[in-house]
């Protein structure tokens, strides 16, 4: 669904949902399990924020994301990091109205059944080019995640791995398999 955003209109955005090239684009539900990985990733770089004091993570929240082809575009990652040097802890913050008017260091977008991998792979390059300096792409059927600092160099990360935050987030680190539950078996396809 995708609708023009018109502040004038009684109509509600979805609930869920981004700006794109200033149309208002219905995001789907993320998964159970999608949801379970983003959380506790979230709850790692908090551990992290509070343990350091260098910033703080944010879940499902709206950030303004410019970039020349589109510098309306707004988007909703899964979880997010920002430092105080990019939004002080005791900055005022407005009571109504989104996005927030900064580009997070590091953003995190995790695979769920309905999302593109190229789509993902487009946001990741998106959030780098307005000013993210780290994007995970989490992949939880695999228990893989991409790290991206610039667009041509991932580094992947298996289950076998300890996940680091590079030199954005340089003393954070969690073993891969604190991220990912235990997954049931899909049935069998009769393809």
């Amino acid at each position: 669904m995708s609708a023009m955003l018109e502040p004038e209109t009684d109509v509600r955005p979805p609930d869920r949902y981004e700006v794109i090239h200033g149309e208002v684009v219905e995001m789907p539900p993320m998964s159970f399990f999608a949801a379970e990985v983003a959380n506790r990733i979230q709850n790692h770089l908090m551990a992290y924020g509070l343990n350091s004091g260098v910033g703080r993570p944010r879940m499902d929240m709206m950030f303004h994301v410019p970039f020349p082809a589109d510098p309306t575009r707004n988007r909703r990652p899964d979880v997010v990091f920002i430092t105080f040097d990019r939004w002080p802890e005791d900055r005022p913050l407005p009571y109504r109205g989104e996005p927030g008017e900064v580009v997070p260091e590091l953003v995190v977008e995790v695979a769920s059944p309905n999302d593109e991998a190229e789509d993902l792979l487009g946001k990741a390059h998106e959030y780098l080019e307005a000013g993210a300096k780290l994007v995970w792409l989490v992949y939880p059927r695999l228990r893989v995640v991409h790290a991206y600092e610039s667009p041509t160099k991932p580094r992947v990360f298996t289950v076998a791995d300890e996940l680091d935050g590079g030199t954005v987030l340089p003393t954070f680190r969690v073993p891969m398999a604190r991220l990912f539950p235990p997954m049931i078996p899909e049935p069998e396809s009769d393809e």
